[in-house]
């Protein structure tokens, strides 16, 4: 396949496994890219900056092909050192990053002199426009189905990728409820260049994740996710599991709550421990609701191969309607 995407970055299929918390380490990024993919390492998985520079170079042992970096910025009391996050990325020789969470203005002219590309996730296309204008090369637009973040508008994929796509000048690719083939081509008929898949991902045989955790998410149904922090205006897209509920009665109840008084169910430390011991309901685990169109555990490289064989048939099966042909099956 061949788009403006897949040229910026240098790969063969213009699918990107997104940059997420705890699970975008060297096993599967590497998968992804040596399958034709974009792999993405999550720069802030990794401790230190240090620890990072060690992650790049192992994952850079399992392939020879483009892999990214992800970099969310988020705000926080006490913000780790994006600065030497940003070092340690460019000094790795890595040449395809993607920024999420706030603006990565101040960082993307030092991204630039080192010649690396720049893909800006966002969930709104003011911000895609904004980031446009500070100079990233492609914009990853985020639907209210994604996992993670979606941001407040509560805009799903249908409306936001058109919208998106109309308005910028630079590519679009279309994140959130994204699992299959089908999505894929929709995608594509929307006016975006690229997928960005994370849920899918999550469920393949390289992703560092439990077989329990991967098992629920193949039994789940597109209705078993929930959104909780929306009280809180900084809304997340989880699997609805036994915290996630309980979250969610504590947001609810009368006069709701103070963040810190489920800081203790919510905590990463808390994800991370259940998708590495396979407790579904340990932590919180994110997961968007294309887990309705999960239901195996393939390969990395299974995956991208049937995604785009099925892509590319229902485009010439929905190309052929249009052309007025009876005898096209569904």
């Amino acid at each position: 396949m061949k788009t403006r995407v897949t040229e910026k970055l240098g790969i063969a299929y213009p699918i990107i496994q997104g940059g997420m918390q705890w699970v975008g380490l060297a096993e599967l990024a590497s998968a992804v890219s040596n399958a034709g993919g974009l792999g993405i390492l999550t720069g802030l998985t990794q401790p230190t900056p240090e620890a990072l520079r060690d992650e790049i170079a192992r994952c850079r042992s399992m392939t020879g092909k483009p892999f990214g970096v992800n970099l969310t910025i988020l705000p926080t009391v006490k913000p780790p050192p994006y600065a030497e996050y940003v070092r340690a990325i460019i000094e790795s020789g890595v040449k395809i990053v993607e920024t999420a969470g706030n603006s990565p203005r101040e960082f993307i002219a030092a991204f630039k002199e080192h010649g690396i590309t720049l893909v800006h996730k966002c969930t709104t296309v003011r911000h895609a426009l904004s980031a446009e204008r500070n100079g990233v090369d492609i914009v990853s637009i985020d639907g209210l189905e994604c996992a993670g973040h979606p941001g407040e508008d509560d805009v799903g994929g249908l409306v936001l990728i058109p919208a998106a796509a109309r308005a910028l000048k630079i590519p679009v690719v279309a994140s959130g409820g994204i699992a299959d083939g089908r999505g894929m081509a929709a995608a594509f008929a929307l006016g975006a260049e690229g997928i960005n898949m994370g849920t899918r991902f999550c469920v393949t045989r390289e992703a560092p994740i439990h077989d329990n955790i991967k098992q629920a998410l193949v039994g789940a149904s597109e209705r078993d996710t929930a959104l909780i922090f929306r009280t809180l205006k900084n809304t997340a897209r989880v699997y609805s599991n036994a915290i996630a509920r309980e979250v969610r009665s504590m947001e609810y109840r009368p006069g709701g709550c103070r963040f810190d008084e489920i800081r203790p169910l919510v905590v990463g430390t808390r994800g991370r421990a259940a998708l590495q011991s396979g407790e579904v309901d340990g932590g919180v685990i994110s997961a968007g609701q294309g887990v309705g169109l999960i239901d195996d555990v393939p390969t990395c490289a299974d995956l991208i191969e049937r995604m785009v064989a099925d892509c590319r048939q229902r485009l010439h099966i929905a190309s052929a309607w249009a052309e007025g042909a009876a005898d096209v099956r569904r």
